[in-house]
C-alpha cells in the first residue's frame, strides 16, 4: 500500500495563525466548544477569515478525493494525556474542537447524531479498553474496514474531517477513492441496484435496536462528476444477494484494496475526505493506554444541494437515527 500519496494542501504562517486566533476568540467568548451559541455564530466568524484560508479549503477537486490541510502548529505538551475513551475527554484539545468546526463550516455545515458521542458536533477518536477488535474508531488491535462514514443512513455527511492530535506511532489512515478504481461496467451495472441493506455499525446502539425492517441500498451511484458509492462490507449483510452480486461486490472491495493510499498524518494535520466517492479505515496498531496513543478530532459536513446521491435515499428510515445541524439549513 502507497504512503501518503494524498494531496497536500499548505497553509502559511500567517493563515494558520487567522484560523487558530478566531478559534481561540470564539472560545473564550462562549466558553465551551458545545456551546450552541458557538455553533450558531460559527458562519459569521467564517466570514472574517482570509482568502488564504478559503482558497486551501476549497472543495475536494482532484480524483483522489481527498486532500490533507497541513501547516496548523500543535503542541503535544499542552494536549494533556489521551484520553482513554471518548466520555473521558471532557475540554481536552477544546481550541482545536472549534478550530475543526471552523474549517467544516467552511466547507459545509457541521452535522452530529444524536445516538453517537451525546450528540457533539466534534467526536474524540481513541483506542479504547475492551473495543480493541470492534469496527469503529475505538479500535486498534484489527484493520478498520474501509467504509463510508455512517453508510447505513440517508443523512450520512458529504464530507469527513479528521484532524490529527497525536500520533507518535504513525499510525495510518487508509482511503480509497472508487474514481481511481477499473471496474468492469456489467459490476457497476450490478452493484447500482439495490440489493443488500447496510446495518448500523456499533458506535449507535440505539440504531442497532430499530425494529424496522433495513432497507436494500444502491453500492454505486452515477453523479455528474462521475461514479460515488455508499460502502461497509463491515455491516453488510450478503446472504440475501444473488451470487453475481456479491461477486461484484468482492471485486468492488479488491479494486478498492488495490488503489488504497496509507495516510500518516502528522500533529495539527486535517484529512478532508469526499465521503461519496472515498472509502477510509485505519491500519492495526497496538495501544498502550499510557496517555501517549494515537488521538484524532472527528467532524462531519453536509454540502447543500450536492447531486451525489439518489433521490431514493429521501424515503429511508434510517434506523431511527436524526441528523443534527449546526444551525437551521
Amino acid at each position: 500500500m502507497p504512503t501518503c500519496p494524498a494531496p497536500v494542501r499548505p497553509l502559511d504562517d500567517a493563515a494558520a495563525a487567522a484560523l487558530t486566533s478566531l478559534a481561540a476568540g470564539l472560545l473564550a467568548d462562549h466558553a465551551s466548544a458545545v456551546s450552541p451559541a458557538l455553533l450558531t455564530a460559527l458562519p459569521g466568524a467564517c466570514d472574517r477569515l482570509p482568502d488564504a484560508v478559503r482558497h486551501a479549503l476549497r472543495p475536494v477537486d482532484t480524483d483522489d478525493g481527498l486532500f490533507v490541510l497541513r501547516g496548523l502548529r500543535l503542541d503535544d505538551r499542552e494536549l494533556g494525556p489521551t484520553p482513554g475513551h471518548w466520555s473521558d475527554a471532557g475540554d481536552a484539545g477544546a481550541l482545536w474542537d472549534v478550530t475543526l468546526l471552523l474549517v467544516s463550516a467552511l466547507m459545509g455545515t457541521p452535522i452530529a447524531w444524536d445516538g453517537q458521542q451525546d450528540g457533539r458536533f466534534v467526536h474524540n477518536i481513541v483506542p479504547s479498553p475492551g473495543h480493541e477488535s470492534e469496527q469503529t474508531g475505538a479500535s486498534s488491535e484489527v484493520l478498520l474496514t474501509p467504509h463510508t462514514e455512517d453508510a447505513f443512513h440517508p443523512g450520512r455527511a458529504h464530507l469527513l474531517l479528521l484532524c490529527c492530535m497525536r500520533n507518535h506511532d504513525r499510525v495510518a489512515t487508509t482511503a480509497a477513492s472508487v474514481r481511481r478504481t477499473a471496474l468492469d461496467p456489467a459490476d457497476v451495472e450490478r452493484l447500482r441496484r439495490p440489493v443488500a441493506p447496510i446495518l448500523p455499525d456499533d458506535a449507535y446502539e440505539e440504531a442497532r435496536r430499530f425494529a424496522g425492517r433495513p432497507d436494500p441500498v444502491p453500492t454505486l451511484f452515477a453523479a455528474p462528476d462521475g461514479l460515488t458509492l455508499r460502502f461497509d462490507p463491515a455491516y453488510t449483510p450478503l446472504d440475501g444477494a444473488d451470487a453475481g452480486w456479491r461477486e461484484a461486490y468482492g471485486r468492488l472491495g479488491a479494486e478498492l484494496a488495490r488503489v488504497s493510499v496509507a495516510v500518516s498524518l502528522e500533529p495539527g494535520d486535517v484529512l478532508v475526505v469526499d465521503n461519496d466517492v472515498v472509502v477510509h479505515g485505519r491500519v492495526p496498531f497496538t495501544a498502550r493506554y499510557d496517555g501517549t496513543d494515537r488521538w484524532l478530532k472527528r467532524a462531519s459536513a453536509r454540502v447543500t444541494g450536492r447531486p451525489t446521491r439518489p433521490a431514493a435515499e429521501r424515503g429511508e428510515h434510517g434506523y431511527g437515527q436524526a441528523a443534527l445541524t449546526a444551525w437551521p439549513v
